[in-house]
């Protein structure tokens, strides 16, 4: 993971507890189960829609487009402002807007899904693999005249 997409904890530590994971070469930001923003290229991408772009478009922040079959794909994620990175209050109010619209966007929160430490997984596959087939004993000759 980069210094930048790191960062990221602390810039938005007024928001509340964020989550990164890697995702399509970039990262996804998470709060409370929904993605508010998206890291690519070391930029950082915040959710909008239809109702928060007012804020976006004052400051002229573009979206984070991708070329689709030499089409320009735009995306529900706008540049973050710059100041974002240097207040702290300012983070906040950005995340906050951020993650009303991925509420709005209808899409449920990801469940967390239990991890399991790849050394116990590991240890268990060995374990099964050790361990031999129980053979039936045959009857003796005693059993078999009872």
């Amino acid at each position: 993971m980069s210094e930048f997409v790191q960062s990221l904890h602390e810039v938005f530590e007024r928001l509340g507890r964020i989550e990164t994971k890697r995702m399509f070469g970039g990262h996804g930001v998470w709060h409370e189960g929904r993605m508010i923003a998206l890291v690519a290229d070391e930029t950082l991408y915040l959710k909008s829609d239809a109702e928060s772009a007012v804020h976006f478009d004052r400051l002229n922040l573009q979206p984070f487009t991708y070329m689709r079959q030499g089409k320009a794909m735009p995306m529900s994620y706008r540049l973050a402002p710059a100041d974002l990175f240097e207040d702290r209050e300012e983070a906040a109010r950005w995340g906050r807007l951020a993650y009303e619209a991925a509420l709005r966007s209808g899409q449920p929160p990801k469940p967390k899904k239990p991890r399991k430490p790849a050394a116990r997984k590991a240890a268990a596959k060995k374990t099964a693999a050790k361990k031999a087939p129980v053979k039936k004993k045959k009857p003796t000759a005693k059993a078999a005249s009872r």
